[in-house]
């Protein structure tokens, strides 16, 4: 584990941030700003080419689960194990990767991928991890395999051991009436569980009849009223028009009101977030509306409640992704990616109408990111790096800071009851 770096404001905060036997963390009570950053992944470790789609989540008890797809080379459809670290003192030291997806019995490649090039029929293709932590202590694990088969397994030790794999594949029929889907994929980022107990997961389909055979594509949502027994597909969110140009991965949060927003990546020629609304996360989903706040260089992004009325002083949702829109070639097109670079934090203080702070975590080359909220009240930021453009970075990294470092000071998580954050 290679810490990068860590700044803080005085030698003070550094004591406090990092002496385990007085119980201290980087929140602290002080709240002096501070972040550090730990690599979890890196490429060539474990003989794997490349790691991507990270995701970070905190259970009910306080573990911080890592996972990754882990890739034996550069393709979205290569050979693809998902690894996942556990930390139980907030992010600061983590377990080996241990691999957690294995569906037993044949396993056929999607048939819309075999005609792409470089793409071999024996790998398997194991995709788009995406992980529940529930208010009951559970966590339940959705991924998919091969882009058209999806399984749903669960752990009740935080992540240390998990079930065998179900597969609700079935679920994903539903859609057919509205879209004519050759390809699926959950999320990436984490779930979330709703205050009514409903369990969300963000899906994008595509036709596959367009670019890596992921496009065009649609987003919507797949839920579960029983805590992940049973799964329902539910409406078509973010269709794929002239306008919204091929809606994919997406991530979700509860508004403070109970209704449910997506925030959803796009390829439209105005290279802004896609956002839309429902009361219930699955049906009924306003029109799709461009945030002007929250560019869009094309990549994933993630949403996380940070803090809500009244077991906190005020509403926080937070947003990250790579805030850029140039080139370095220069060659910026209309609907075309941007360089992935300069992730960005933004905190917004009325449901995300408004996002009036903002911070780089990393200035240079970064890529897909996952946020998640320590039981201590430290924001862990889990995210793509690298020394030069790439879509995915040569490393996934954790950059662990608090609130203060965040607004610059001007804020910090007065109320230490964490559970307007958590499901």
């Amino acid at each position: 584990m290679d810490v990068l770096r860590f700044r803080v404001g005085t030698l003070l905060a550094t004591l406090a941030c990092f002496c385990g036997a007085m119980g201290g963390s980087i929140a602290g009570n002080a709240a002096e700003p501070a972040i550090e950053k730990i690599d979890l992944f890196c490429a060539g470790d474990d003989g794997y080419v490349l790691y991507h789609i990270p995701g970070i989540t905190v259970t009910a008890r306080g573990t911080v689960l890592a996972w990754a797809e882990a890739r034996r080379s550069r393709s979205d459809w290569s050979a693809i194990d998902i690894l996942l670290r556990r930390s139980t003192d907030q992010g600061r030291t983590w377990s080996p990767a241990k691999k957690i997806a294995d569906v037993p019995g044949p396993k056929a490649k999607n048939p819309v991928a075999t005609h792409l090039k470089g793409v071999k029929a024996t790998d398997v293709t194991y995709n788009n991890p995406v992980l529940i932590p529930l208010s009951d202590g559970r966590v339940v694990f959705v991924f998919c395999l091969e882009y058209c088969r999806c399984f749903v397994a669960e752990s009740d030790d935080d992540g240390v051991s998990w079930s065998a794999p179900r597969e609700i594949t079935d679920t994903f029929a539903t859609f057919q009436d509205q879209y004519p889907w050759k390809v699926l994929a959950t999320g990436p980022d984490h779930g979330i569980q709703l205050s009514s107990g409903r369990l969300l997961v963000p899906v994008w389909l595509s036709t596959a009849t367009g670019g890596n055979a992921h496009r065009p594509s649609v987003v919507a949502t797949i839920y579960s009223d029983d805590r992940g027994q049973s799964w329902q597909a539910g409406e078509i969110a973010v269709p794929c028009t002239e306008e919204w140009v091929n809606p994919n991965e997406t991530t979700a949060v509860e508004l403070a009101d109970g209704r449910v927003m997506l925030n959803t990546r796009n390829e439209s020629a105005r290279h802004r977030r896609l956002v839309t609304i429902s009361a219930d996360g699955a049906t009924k989903w306003s029109q799709p509306e461009f945030d002007e706040a929250l560019v869009e260089p094309i990549c994933m992004g993630s949403l996380l409640r940070l803090s809500k009325q009244p077991s906190d002083d005020r509403n926080r949702l937070l947003f990250v992704n790579p805030a850029n829109l140039s080139r370095a070639d220069g060659k910026e097109t209309p609907g075309k990616s941007r360089d992935r670079r300069n992730l960005t934090v933004r905190l917004s203080y009325d449901e995300g109408a408004t996002w009036p702070v903002a911070k780089a975590v990393e200035p240079e080359w970064s890529a897909y990111s996952d946020i998640a909220l320590a039981q201590d009240g430290t924001i862990l930021c889990f995210y793509g790096r690298g020394s030069k453009s790439d879509f995915a970075g040569s490393c996934l990294t954790l950059a662990r800071f608090n609130l203060s470092w965040l607004s610059d000071g001007r804020d910090e998580l007065h109320a230490r009851d964490t559970s307007a954050a958590k499901p």
